[in-house]
């Protein structure tokens, strides 16, 4: 079933196609709340909330803007709440990445690696480019998806994503001196 399907039968009452909806996007939820947050705990918390906000909400969506793009500013809404509450306590924690291929140990090792480097890095954004970023990189939206999702100008959104990306550069230049720790 499309998504487009799912999302009126949802609003419709059908509950099986809600259950489907909310299961086809909470990995996404998660994994942006994950990287806008830095920590499990928190980005768990964001999820849920964001889970039972479109829940709650779903009724509201229109199909003026993607639903993904509409997601994505629950999202950014509920991780700004949670900025806000916290007043940006950052813990990153360390994940493994999957590698389907396990054949070359010192590739996995140094892809993970990496990738740790590059989630701290993240993490040391401040908050406005550690959204865009996560939006852009990570769920793949449009610079104008970001715009709406975020309620800001395009080119705010392409300048915070051209700063984000020397910040990052900077960091990871860092990490691979061992200039940071």
């Amino acid at each position: 079933m499309q998504e487009a399907e799912l999302i009126r039968k949802a609003q419709s009452g059908d509950h099986d196609a809600l259950v489907d909806l909310l299961r086809s996007i909470e990995t996404s939820v998660y994994r942006s709340a994950y990287y806008i947050l830095g920590n499990e705990q928190d980005a768990l918390d964001a999820a849920q909330e964001v889970l039972i906000r479109i829940y709650r909400k779903l009724d509201t969506y229109q199909e003026k803007a993607k639903f993904s793009t509409w997601v994505q500013r629950i999202v950014s809404n509920v991780c700004m709440d949670k900025f806000r509450a916290k007043k940006e306590t950052v813990s990153i924690e360390e994940h493994e990445l999957i590698i389907p291929d396990r054949n070359n140990v010192e590739d996995e090792i140094l892809l993970t690696g990496l990738s740790n480097d590059i989630q701290e890095a993240i993490g040391k954004l401040p908050r406005q480019y550690r959204m865009v970023v996560v939006l852009r990189y990570l769920e793949d939206l449009s610079y104008q998806e970001i715009a709406e999702a975020l309620d800001l100008p395009l080119n705010t959104v392409k300048s915070y994503l051209f700063r984000a990306r020397q910040q990052l550069q900077e960091l990871l230049y860092d990490y691979q001196k061992g200039g940071i720790g």
